[in-house]
């Protein structure tokens, strides 16, 4: 059974990885990034796997800008946590050479959601 974040584990994560005083812009998008991973369409998963859910997360994090600061620390680290919580740990040591750009690529759209997905496998 696939486990979820919540919105006060998103606040959690916040806190952790934004440098200074945190500024939420938007709570609805928080709402709506920590929900995408639960989405079903007719009874059916609309992210079926465990990759495919956290690339749904990371992707809206990333993009949504919830935060005044911070954005893609938390969707990284919030992802990574996600993962971690349904047995597919971050390997160490981490490649912070490429998974600095893999980030910039979500946040700016240059990944589709399938991309998103393998990439992130490839991090675990």
């Amino acid at each position: 059974m696939t486990e979820y974040l919540t919105i006060h584990d998103l606040m959690v994560v916040a806190r952790r990885v934004v440098r200074g005083e945190l500024a939420v812009r938007d709570t609805g998008i928080l709402a709506a990034a920590v929900a995408r991973p639960r989405t079903s369409v007719f009874g059916e998963d609309a992210y079926p796997g465990v990759w495919e859910k956290a690339a749904a997360l990371m992707e809206s994090l990333g993009r949504g800008h919830p935060l005044i600061d911070g954005n893609k620390r938390l969707a990284w680290t919030a992802t990574w946590f996600f993962l971690g919580l349904n047995d597919k740990p971050l390997r160490t040591p981490l490649d912070e050479d490429a998974a600095e750009p893999f980030v910039h690529d979500v946040v700016q759209g240059h990944l589709d959601l399938p991309r998103i997905a393998a990439r992130l496998a490839d991090f675990a």
